[in-house]
């Protein structure tokens, strides 16, 4: 069903470029965007393994500090009434806005895109986590502590497991989000990745090759979704329905 929909989507599409007689400059058919992306597939490649490179490292980041950090909020509530103000005032910051600054900050390389991937995909990310680590039931909690156990032996027998789907949720939106982010990084300081791409594809009225990169983008983004669903499915497969891990 969901290539049926995409394809209906793609065929309508066509149809109303061709029935309206649309400008290629302002929306290009369907066939005209595979026929240019065919003709630069390799230069659109290249741009897509840079995009998805800066992708991987800032959702790898995003999950390194949002684990450890989420365990911090969820201990203590000092820590928390400390932290989460920090962690909105990062989110609440427009991502574009900051680029800039972090070009200035760390150069004109990498570095500032990944921080702008990390920093769109981990609020999220911490935040479900959190979450997830809250809701064990407080009787699993008194009985850990019955049998003497320790916060970390706690901590990987009962909590994370009870909130492993939450994790995974948190999970999902990160890696999309991290799709977006690098774009961003890329639409302020780049000379490669699909958003480069976009930026000069516009630039010279180049519309097929700009929508090509858009279409990349959102095949990227729900092929990444998709992995992580995967694991999901693979390694938790209690996740997703309504029974709870075994806790001991």
């Amino acid at each position: 069903m969901p290539a049926l929909s995409l394809l209906g989507l793609f065929v309508a599409w066509e149809l109303a470029v061709l029935v309206f007689e649309i400008p290629v400059f302002l929306l290009p058919a369907p066939s005209r965007i595979l026929g240019d992306a065919a003709a630069n597939l390799g230069t659109l490649a290249g741009h897509t393994v840079v995009t998805l490179r800066t992708v991987m490292l800032g959702f790898f980041f995003s999950v390194v500090v949002s684990l450890p950090l989420a365990v911090a909020i969820t201990s203590s509530p000092r820590l928390a009434n400390a932290i989460y103000p920090i962690l909105v005032m990062t989110q609440a910051i427009p991502k574009v806005a900051l680029a800039p600054i972090l070009v200035i900050l760390l150069g004109t390389n990498e570095l500032p895109r990944v921080v702008v991937t990390f920093l769109v995909a981990f609020f999220p990310l911490v935040i479900a986590i959190a979450t997830g680590l809250l809701a064990v039931p407080k009787d699993l909690i008194e009985i850990g502590r019955s049998y003497n156990g320790s916060w970390l032996r706690m901590l990987w027998r009962i909590k994370l497991p009870y909130a492993v789907p939450m994790i995974f949720s948190g999970l999902k939106a990160a890696v999309t989000l991290a799709v977006v982010g690098a774009v961003v990084g890329e639409f302020v300081n780049a000379d490669a990745g699909l958003g480069y791409f976009i930026i000069t594809a516009t630039a010279f009225f180049r519309a097929p090759l700009a929508f090509a990169a858009l279409i990349v983008l959102s095949f990227m983004g729900i092929v990444l979704f998709q992995l992580v669903a995967w694991i999901e499915r693979r390694f938790f497969p209690w996740s997703s329905g309504n029974a709870r891990p075994m806790v001991a």
